[in-house]
């Protein structure tokens, strides 16, 4: 397993890809702090709109910054995100505003965000389903030329993230097979928290999940996932190595969800509070932070000033959910084609505003 930070926070080199590194400077190091940092606390602003009552579900990603925020990093602008429902760290990175986010969980309007204007994808409820999407849209890359080129701002690449859970999907397992075939530019990002709801890894595979790759042709990584540095060297060389026409990786971020699958769920049903505790201890924002401070790379100042950064960032996120107006219901037919005057959809419209009109009386 590639790990460049140990959990008690201290760097270790890798002799292959410590040298992916070498570009950073201390800012860079502390944008990772703070990206880790803020999108935890959308994360906790986001669990606590649902428990009241603003958000119809949320889907959490504690445990997984730095997993989300190293890979996110490593993008670059031309590059194509296609998430699964937990990936709000990646969204930060891409660009994807936090009531974007909060919107599309709140079901106020048809997605969040333009996909083609961040560069990723909207959420994907159905398990797998992204991975056969993010293929598809990565062997057209290779088709327009855009691999391979030598062009730094031309040559692009995808990332398709799934859980350990999704492993088991036959979406998931076929796209291994047209990314192989085809050579398409795509890095797998398997976040695998160890848990698939509720179903542990052992219940899953018999193997390292990455081993999964040397079965499709193409090369297979489990990276730490609760640690940014690593899993951002081992993006950028995997994403590198796409956009060069090299053709598909496979990644296993290896990380734990410390929160419930989602917020309809309990974990306390089928997993021991040892467990969690043991990954309390790995928890991969201390790590940084503390790296930032034995290094002397970061001051208290830097930590405070951040705190209040958050508070305000949640102030806003709080005001705007809960004042986001209700949608027009008959918005919903106005997006399913391009092309307006669908003869079906017309016919559901009329349908539903005579059944909304019935109400009136």
């Amino acid at each position: 397993m590639v790990q460049l930070l140990t959990p008690e926070g201290e760097r270790v080199d890798h002799p292959e890809y410590s040298r992916y590194l070498d570009g950073l400077a201390d800012e860079d190091l502390r944008g990772f702090y703070r990206d880790m940092f803020l999108v935890r606390r959308v994360d906790t602003e986001g669990t606590a709109l649902q428990r009241q009552g603003e958000l119809g579900l949320w889907v959490s990603l504690l445990g997984q910054e730095a997993a989300q925020i190293g890979v996110g990093r490593a993008m670059r602008k031309q590059d194509y995100a296609f998430p699964g429902y937990r990936e709000h760290g990646v969204g930060w990175c891409r660009g994807v505003q936090p009531l974007q986010v909060m919107s599309q969980f709140r079901g106020v309007d048809q997605g969040g965000w333009d996909p083609n204007e961040v560069g990723m994808q909207l959420f994907t409820i159905v398990i797998g389903n992204q991975v056969l999407m993010g293929t598809g849209y990565a062997m057209g890359i290779t088709l327009d030329g855009d691999v391979g080129t030598g062009d730094p701002d031309r040559d692009a690449a995808v990332v398709a993230f799934f859980g350990d859970g999704a492993t088991a999907q036959g979406d998931v397992n076929e796209s291994f097979v047209f990314a192989g075939v085809n050579n398409a530019p795509i890095v797998f990002f398997c976040q695998n928290n160890q848990w698939a709801i509720s179903e542990p890894n052992e219940r899953q595979t018999r193997g390292p999940l990455y081993h999964r790759a040397n079965g499709f042709g193409f090369p297979g990584i489990r990276v730490d996932g609760n640690d940014v540095l690593a899993s951002y060297a081992v993006s950028k060389a995997m994403l590198d190595r796409a956009r060069d026409g090299q053709g598909p990786s496979f990644i296993e971020a290896f990380t734990y969800r410390m929160s419930a699958h989602t917020t309809s769920d309990d974990p306390t049903k089928y997993r021991v509070d040892a467990e969690v505790e043991v990954w309390k201890h790995r928890d991969p924002i201390q790590r940084l932070r503390a790296y930032l401070t034995r290094s002397g790379k970061a001051d208290q100042g830097f930590f405070d000033d951040l705190e209040r950064e958050a508070d305000a960032l949640a102030e806003t996120i709080r005001a705007g959910t809960v004042g986001m107006p209700d949608p027009d219901p008959h918005g919903m037919f106005d997006h399913v084609y391009v092309e307006p005057d669908h003869a079906l959809i017309e016919q559901q419209r009329a349908e539903f505003a005579a059944y909304a009109a019935s109400f009136e009386d």
